[in-house]
């Protein structure tokens, strides 16, 4: 899910990579059969808008309404979220952009990006 965060026309989201579930669990696991345990309803951005049903046809909603569409955590002091280089880009993987609720058992592992070899066409 990408979640613009500022005012329209000035570059600014966040991408939510995963979510824990805490209302409405049997939507979800209907939602998503193949999650072998809640914790893998929305583990990863594809899998966490299975669980949410979210599709494009959420362009432009405003999340935090009423009711919110996604509810933010309560405030976690500082010394539990982690930070690391961000996941499958290419450029700038290097920079500390994802942050993470440590220990959270819903967060993907993170896998660095690595290019992929081009065959050459005949």
């Amino acid at each position: 899910v990408n979640v613009v965060t500022g005012v329209d026309g000035v570059a600014s989201a966040v991408l939510l990579r995963a979510g824990e579930i805490v209302d409405g669990l049997p939507v979800a696991r209907a939602r998503r059969p193949a999650a072998r345990t809640d914790v893998e309803l929305a583990r990863g951005p594809a899998r966490l808008c299975a669980a949410l049903a979210i599709d494009r046809g959420f362009y432009g909603t405003y999340l935090l309404g009423d009711p919110p569409l996604l509810q933010p955590p309560a405030s976690a002091p500082a010394a539990v979220v982690s930070t690391g280089p961000r996941v499958g880009v290419t450029g700038a993987h290097d920079i500390p952009w994802r942050f993470w609720l440590t220990g959270d058992p819903t967060v993907s592992t993170y896998r660095r990006h690595t290019a992929r070899a081009r065959t050459p066409r005949p």
